[in-house]
């Protein structure tokens, strides 16, 4: 993505010299193709989305990041977040404090329905004074859920060459496309173990692990978004509503009827 954010729009870095509260939430409605340049905090960040997709690079490492994920960045880490097709952005503030139970790098971490209700009731109270200690026990229960947060079982890696970013942009935009590695690598210039070498260096996973990944991610996507099954399965390519079906439940112990049935309830 750091090539392709270069044509993209820049927002501008909100100027907050210190927080309000222990815990502060910003809210932004991100447009499509904007894009923060790179920054850092004296607090530490929990990037999150209530709709829409998030990219975000920190520590080297590239992230695509649904709504039911989200990315906490320690105080003092440069980052840069943007959006692909625009998004509801939440920026979770917190103050470091001793102890305060959080991972010392960036993370991936899953999203519950009590997290994602009291991000948003603590961007409701932001601000507002007239019941200061509501307003501090669901700050204190915001971090205490952080704290609870796994690690995602699986997060979608981005490649940081313009050359593989130009690849994975096409995919994730067309997941059905069925080129192979051989023909990506005519039209890029690439042999197919050149392609092959690569990915693995800058995502850790193969060609056909990451497309994979992408496919179940969008599944997920376009599923929240509520998209049907059949049309889901149709989008990522597959031929027929039961491979796909296979395929979601085999990683998410799930089918993807009930997965959508309980995002249509939270």
């Amino acid at each position: 993505m750091r090539e392709a954010w270069q044509h993209w729009s820049e927002l501008r870095v909100p100027e907050i010299e210190r927080l309000p509260a222990s815990i502060f939430v910003r809210a932004e409605r991100l447009p499509a193709r904007h894009a923060f340049p790179e920054h850092r905090h004296a607090w530490n960040q929990l990037v999150h989305a209530i709709s829409g997709v998030l990219v975000v690079a920190a520590d080297d490492r590239w992230f695509a990041v649904p709504p039911r994920q989200a990315v906490w960045i320690p105080t003092g880490t440069p980052h840069r977040v943007g959006t692909w097709l625009g998004a509801e952005f939440r920026s979770l503030y917190v103050a470091d404090r001793p102890r305060l139970g959080m991972p010392s790098g960036c993370r991936v971490l899953d999203v519950s329905d009590l997290l994602r209700a009291l991000i948003v009731e603590a961007e409701r109270l932001s601000g507002q004074t007239d019941d200061p200690g509501y307003a501090s026990r669901v700050r204190r229960l915001t971090l205490d859920q952080l704290r609870r947060m796994p690690a995602v079982r699986f997060h979608l890696p981005w490649p940081r060459s313009p050359m593989l970013d130009a690849l994975c942009q096409v995919l994730y935009a067309h997941p059905a496309d069925k080129r192979s590695i051989e023909e990506w690598g005519a039209r890029l210039g690439a042999s197919p173990r050149t392609l092959s070498r690569r990915f693995i260096r800058e995502t850790g996973l193969s060609p056909r692990a990451w497309r994979h990944r992408l496919r179940l991610f969008r599944a997920i996507e376009l599923l929240g978004a509520g998209r049907s099954v059949t049309a889901t399965a149709l989008e990522l390519g597959y031929a027929n509503t039961s491979a796909f079906s296979h395929m979601f439940r085999s990683e998410m112990a799930v089918s993807p009827g009930a997965w959508s049935r309980h995002e249509a309830v939270s």
